[in-house]
């Protein structure tokens, strides 16, 4: 039942799409029948396999720049707190700037390649890696801290064996966040300015009035984030098996 379930909620939620294309007969142009989407889906699946292999790099390598700088920067702070004085209300600010806006300047820099989409996707990742991680460095158990400095530990020693293991649990949710999240700054990219990537073709088929493919790409985007996502905590659940887990019904399914 436990692996059912995504499949009858998807059930489910293609059923209402058909209740509301026919109970309200909407044309074809502004919301497409489920089947249409899925004939388009069968029939332009090697087009559709192509721009997703551009998106899902983009999406990546990302989140690995993403994940670095952000752990980089989480444990500078954690180590100096002048760093974290200064740093921190520079992330926090930068959150403020819309990704929209920031886009064409990255176009403007890097070109139409690939680079300005990644860099996206990295800004996008940087911040919930960043603020998790450096949370977790943060609220280390005091007792733990207090008994290693009594054995006489250095802090470089502390931090390596103490407070970055009891971190790690805060950093893989920051890296679920992530994961959520970095299929946004791909797409935003492809659409200021690519000649590739499902963002770009939903662009296309969009100005020519293709509702039906543009969905196509749409169900091709949500199911890489999907995939991304679970095969991300699934990673993260063998890595941190000390990590518990608190939901009592996870515990009856499991």
């Amino acid at each position: 039942m436990r692996y059912a379930r995504p499949f009858i909620v998807f059930a489910g939620l293609v059923a209402v799409w058909q209740v509301v294309v026919l109970a309200f007969d909407l044309p074809r142009f502004i919301l497409p029948a489920p089947w249409l989407v899925a004939e388009t889906l069968a029939d332009r699946a090697d087009i559709l396999a192509a721009h997703a292999l551009v998106t899902l790099t983009e999406i990546v390598l990302g989140l690995l720049f993403g994940t670095l700088l952000g752990a980089a920067s989480a444990l500078f702070m954690a180590s100096f707190r002048t760093a974290r004085t200064w740093l921190l209300p520079a992330l926090v600010v930068s959150q403020a700037v819309p990704v929209f806006a920031l886009a064409p300047v990255l176009v403007l820099w890097f070109g139409y390649g690939l680079a300005p989409k990644v860099a996206m996707a990295t800004l996008i990742i940087y911040f919930p890696v960043t603020a998790a991680f450096h949370d977790g460095l943060r609220r280390t158990e005091p007792g733990w801290l207090d008994l290693a400095r009594t054995m006489g530990a250095t802090p470089g020693a502390v931090m390596r064996h103490v407070r970055l293991p009891a971190a790690l649990p805060a950093f893989a949710s920051g890296l679920r966040v992530a994961a959520a999240v970095a299929p946004i700054g791909a797409v935003v990219g492809e659409w200021v300015g690519t000649s590739g990537g499902l963002g770009y073709y939903m662009l296309k088929m969009n100005a020519r009035a293709q509702t039906a493919a543009m969905f196509a790409a749409l169900f091709v985007l949500a199911l890489l984030a999907v995939i991304l996502w679970f095969s991300l905590d699934a990673a993260l659940r063998r890595l941190l098996p000390w990590q518990p887990e608190n939901d009592p019904a996870h515990r009856r399914e499991a």
